[in-house]
């Protein structure tokens, strides 16, 4: 695996070559950007749902009830459409973009909830999810720093290590009323798990780079765009997630 995002595998763009038009590094940029737009507006509707339920009852817990459905629901269909996709990349055209919208709904409701108790947070969350991408970017494209197979199987370790450890902690706090402390607790252990996981996942961008820009080299066919920004906008979802947690570790 060249990535550790488990939808950019090392054989992604293998054997894809088009006999029309072409993937380009353009056209993946611009659905990416639409991917994003999708998911800000179902958002920007949770969101509005949560605070109007909530003013109207005067009870955060109003407002959580109005947003559960969409919450639990965005997040289990963005998984099953993010299986989906994986498996069926000429699909990307339709599943990306529902992706989008079921996840900007879970998105909505939960930084509703974080915003409620720590305001402002959710601003600070985007503008460093922003922040970091462009940044990430930035150190790619000048070559700064340099993917080779040492970093990818650095990465890819240790993504996968801390989805092993996420795993163990849900099913620990499911079955028992044991959690792993430091994944949740907001002291200096808490705080530095959570930006070793931020740094993680901003290294995983440039192993999306890396392989989207393979992509466009091979001369992969066009829908392969939507697909790697799928691939991109997975990440970008876990990175902006990491910031909320990270802040609000900070704020406690």
């Amino acid at each position: 695996m060249r990535s550790g995002n488990p939808v950019l595998r090392d054989s992604t763009f293998q054997g894809l070559f088009a006999e029309g038009e072409r993937m380009t590094l353009n056209g993946t940029v611009a659905k990416t950007g639409l991917l994003l737009f999708l998911a800000v507006v179902t958002g920007g509707w949770t969101w509005l749902r949560f605070s109007r339920v909530a003013a109207e009852a005067g009870s955060a817990g109003a407002g959580l009830a109005a947003v559960s459905p969409f919450i639990w629901g965005g997040l289990m269909v963005g998984l099953a459409l993010a299986l989906l996709t994986t498996f069926k990349a000429n699909w990307a055209g339709i599943t990306a973009p529902a992706y989008a919208i079921a996840e900007g709904f879970a998105l909505g409701g939960l930084s509703a909830i974080f915003e409620l108790r720590f305001p402002g947070i959710v601003l600070q969350a985007v503008m460093l999810t922003a922040g970091v991408m462009a940044v990430m970017l930035v150190l790619y494209r000048t070559r700064v720093i340099r993917v080779t197979d040492k970093l990818r199987m650095g990465v890819v370790a240790a993504t996968g290590g801390i989805a092993l450890l996420y795993l163990v902690d849900l099913g620990l706090r499911a079955f028992t009323s044991i959690q792993v402390p430091f994944i949740h607790e907001s002291g200096a252990l808490g705080i530095g798990f959570s930006l070793l996981v931020v740094g993680l996942a901003a290294f995983n961008l440039l192993l999306d780079f890396d392989m989207i820009e393979s992509g466009v080299d091979q001369g992969a066919p066009k829908y392969m765009e939507w697909y790697g920004a799928f691939g991109l906008m997975v990440t970008l979802v876990w990175l902006y997630m990491e910031l909320l947690r990270l802040l609000s570790k900070a704020r406690r």
